[in-house]
């Protein structure tokens, strides 16, 4: 089974809502992943405005 991305802030998701955004709004058709270990001291998360840690989508259509 493909795995869920929230089409707002692009993480992966396992449930129904996704946890940063809550919204319900999902895509399965997504490119590339990038894992988020400390969003305070990653310069890339503050480049692209990811303020929690998890596994993200790097382009969701």
């Amino acid at each position: 089974m493909k795995k869920k991305v929230c089409k707002r802030c692009k993480m992966l998701v396992d449930g129904n809502e996704c946890p940063v955004c809550k919204t319900n709004q999902f895509s399965t058709n997504w490119q590339g992943r990038l894992y988020i270990l400390d969003s305070g001291k990653s310069i890339v998360a503050e480049k692209i405005g990811i303020k929690a840690k998890g596994e993200y989508a790097i382009k969701v259509r």
